[in-house]
């Protein structure tokens, strides 16, 4: 009796999640201009609730490549919905974005349709949809900001 339970509960349980796993969608990340820095990429695809609060419903974490070049990210299993991508090289480790005392970034930073920024970021221009199936590929360039060279 109590294996029948089991295997129904089981059972129950599996279906539930393939059918989660049949409405979802994927989303790739290429990010551009990885600079060779210390630290990790973190990325995250957020909501509009969580957009610039901290990490987000999907979390990605990469050491950064030994050359500049591209990274790849993939979320997998992301709900459908409305998602903005937010990117930072954190050259620490304190899971903060460094910022001048004039508010701008101090670390590498990325957003999707971060080319269309012309200030501060905002949900409504760097969302982007996921849908119930398919791919949704992101292409984002990341930021650095200026550092001298040393001596200067």
């Amino acid at each position: 009796m109590k294996s029948a339970l089991f295997a129904g509960a089981l059972a129950v349980a599996l279906a539930a999640s393939a059918a989660t796993a049949a409405y979802a969608g994927e989303v790739r990340v290429t990010l551009s201009h990885v600079q060779h820095r210390p630290g990790r990429i973190l990325a995250a695809l957020q909501t509009e609730q969580q957009f610039l609060k901290g990490p987000g419903d999907y979390n990605a974490s990469v050491v950064p490549p030994a050359t500049e070049g591209d990274v790849t990210l993939d979320f997998t299993n992301v709900a459908p919905g409305d998602y903005a991508l937010a990117v930072m090289h954190d050259e620490d480790g304190d899971h903060q974005m460094k910022k001048a005392a004039n508010g701008m970034p101090l670390e590498g930073w990325a957003f999707s349709n971060g080319g269309e920024l012309r200030g501060p970021p905002t949900f409504d221009v760097t969302k982007f949809t996921v849908t119930a199936t398919g791919v949704v590929n992101i292409h984002a360039d990341m930021y650095y900001p200026y550092v001298p060279p040393a001596g200067q």
